[in-house]
């Protein structure tokens, strides 16, 4: 009883500092002038002109031109104005702290279950989820964590009271973890440390083969009794969902994309690719973009460049393919730090703007929703941001103003407050 009390205490501790309250709808036209504009689509506007009504784009262009500005006009000059980012392959809201059982729903029981469905479980009001604004990642991708087959996850906006108000696309696409050809001696069970062999691959994979065969028989076939796990998998090969398959090495990589065509997927997206690079004709021959995960961590093995998870995504765009980060090595509260990362690929010699596309508009095309969002069109959702300086950069990346939809939203998050509280304590006020 008195651990069910402490758990509940910390669970009211969530409630009283969750998120600030959903913005209200765009009620007059806004204006924003003067700005630097980096559409998102490799193109920048040095002293440009954005207007959006009711949550939606209605110019963008140069503000030498002769054109009425309307509604609410924001002087931007000096500024930098940026489409929202997305966050790809995250668990946001899914889970609070690691420590607390009751604040974790990122995983469930079971080892192959594409019936879950993370949206239901995404908590709106969390406080990791208002922390990423700030930063400018306003949208992510809600997904399910552990198992072979870990569920299906939703497209959702930073901005609302409830996982059904926040839903942007629901059940975008079911996450599969290929077998690994290598695993990680147990020492502690007398096995050599390091990597050896997996003797269990090919009963690994042709276990999910069967599911997949399973899957598409199902389909075709009036079942006497309902299987869930069958029937969600039933949009892959309708074309509805897309499947995520998290691979790195070349085997790996080549066998999930030729098991998932051969079993009739439409749409396959590989998340992580380490060895991508040694199969970039392959994946192209197959339409593949790669979500790209390690940018901040050390090479996989001792005999690769030391800055080789820096140069990866560099390396895969000059090979042709669509490219995005997702970055999943960090954990939720470091998604905030999702265009640093892009701002670290710049480093490495790829093109700014080429960089900005990696968590703009190339994610919005990989998740499928670059009709709406991704980047500054007209007709698409104004969901976009201002920022002091370059969005990429740390040092500049400052934002005043940010619209989800139209909706002016607030910046103010747990740790601003925090901020503003000891920086006013160590200033001495």
């Amino acid at each position: 009883m008195k651990k069910l009390n402490i758990v509940l205490a910390i669970l009211w501790g969530f409630a009283l500092i969750g998120q600030q309250t959903p913005a209200d709808k765009q009620s007059e036209p806004i204006t924003i002038e003067g700005a630097v504009a980096h559409l998102g689509n490799g193109k920048v506007i040095e002293n440009s002109l954005i207007m959006f009504v009711d949550g939606k784009i209605t110019f963008v262009g140069d503000a030498k031109m002769k054109i009425a500005r309307i509604g609410k006009v924001i002087n931007a000059k000096g500024k930098h104005v940026y489409p929202g980012f997305i966050a790809p392959g995250k668990s946001l809201g899914l889970v609070e702290v690691n420590a607390v059982r009751a604040s974790d729903d990122q995983d469930e029981i079971g080892d192959i279950i594409p019936h879950i469905r993370s949206l239901i479980a995404y908590n709106a009001e969390s406080q990791v989820v208002e922390s990423m604004r700030p930063n400018g990642v306003l949208l992510s991708q809600i997904t399910p964590q552990g198992g072979r087959i870990s569920g299906t996850s939703s497209i959702v906006q930073f901005d609302a009271w409830n996982w059904e108000d926040a839903a942007v696309k629901v059940d975008d696409g079911i996450h599969l973890n290929w077998p690994n050809t290598f695993r990680r001696g147990r020492w502690w069970m007398g096995e050599p440390r390091g990597y050896q062999p997996n003797k269990n691959y090919q009963k690994d994979v042709d276990e999910v083969k069967s599911f997949m065969g399973n899957s598409v028989a199902y389909g075709k076939t009036i079942a006497k009794e309902s299987n869930q796990p069958f029937e969600a998998m039933q949009g892959l090969f309708d074309g509805t969902q897309k499947l995520y398959i998290y691979a790195h090495g070349q085997r790996e990589i080549m066998d999930a994309v030729t098991s998932a065509k051969d079993a009739g997927v439409k749409h396959v997206v590989l998340v992580g690719g380490y060895h991508a690079h040694k199969v970039t004709d392959f994946l192209k021959e197959n339409d593949i973009p790669v979500l790209v995960r390690f940018t901040h961590t050390l090479p996989f093995f001792e005999d690769d460049d030391y800055d080789f998870t820096f140069k990866l995504p560099k390396i895969l765009v000059d090979a042709g393919l669509l490219v995005g980060l997702q970055n999943s090595d960090a954990s939720n509260f470091q998604t905030r730090n999702l265009p640093f990362y892009a701002g670290q690929v710049v480093a490495q010699g790829l093109d700014r703007e080429t960089a900005l596309q990696l968590i703009s508009s190339n994610n919005a095309k990989i998740l499928g929703i670059d009709a709406n969002y991704g980047s500054l069109e007209v007709g698409k959702s104004a969901t976009l941001f201002i920022s002091e300086g370059d969005a990429l950069d740390m040092r500049t990346n400052q934002l005043s103003k940010a619209y989800i939809d139209g909706r002016d939203l607030s910046l103010e998050t747990h740790q601003t407050e925090l901020w503003k509280r000891y920086m006013g304590k160590f200033e001495g006020k």
